[in-house]
């Protein structure tokens, strides 16, 4: 299946015309460089492939997708937009290696390296709730919520609790947490 794009489309021909501009500097002998996309060696000599920069402009803005998904079972357009949503997976990698420290691991068991990607995962989870339920990144949530502490305090043999103070902007982050109360 394929899909057409007039940013795709604006973008493949700027970047086709410095390929071809590339090319011809190389032919022409006013560059030395590895041998650029549409340029041939025939016989030692440098020349421009102009078939192969005519085919290429006639697909600019167009994308292939490959997919072994019957089309009885997820159609085409289906199979486009989950291809456009790949980047919440790459951000959740991203987001498991820097602001949920997956990465350093010093583990060397099976056994604790699955406990630490469990927690991981777990974490990560909760993470895209969060994300969901205040509409903030992970990274800003955790700023605007992590100077809100509470103490205990043990005196004479009593226990006193001193809850934090929370500012209007964090309760409502809260609240829509679910944490109500706070």
């Amino acid at each position: 299946m394929w899909a057409y794009s007039a940013k795709r489309a604006a973008r493949d021909a700027k970047t086709l015309t410095a390929q071809e501009n590339r090319a011809k500097a190389v032919v022409a002998g006013e560059k030395a460089a590895r041998t650029p996309r549409f340029v041939t060696t025939a016989g030692g000599q440098l020349t421009l492939d102009e078939k192969s920069l005519d085919r290429a402009r006639s697909l600019v803005g167009l994308k292939w997708y490959v997919t072994n998904i019957p089309a009885t079972l997820m159609p085409a357009g289906e199979v486009i937009a989950s291809y456009h949503d790949l980047w919440r997976i790459e951000q959740s990698f991203r987001m498991s290696k820097t602001d949920l420290r997956a990465r350093p691991m010093f583990h060397h068991t099976r056994d604790a390296i699955e406990a630490h990607l469990t927690v991981v995962v777990t974490a990560l989870a909760i993470a895209r709730e969060a994300q969901q339920r205040t509409g903030l990144s992970i990274r800003n949530l955790v700023r605007q919520l992590r100077p809100l502490r509470s103490a205990t305090i043990r005196a004479n043999g009593r226990t006193h609790t001193i809850p934090p103070l929370i500012p209007e902007p964090q309760r409502a982050l809260l609240e829509a947490l679910g944490e109500p109360g706070h």
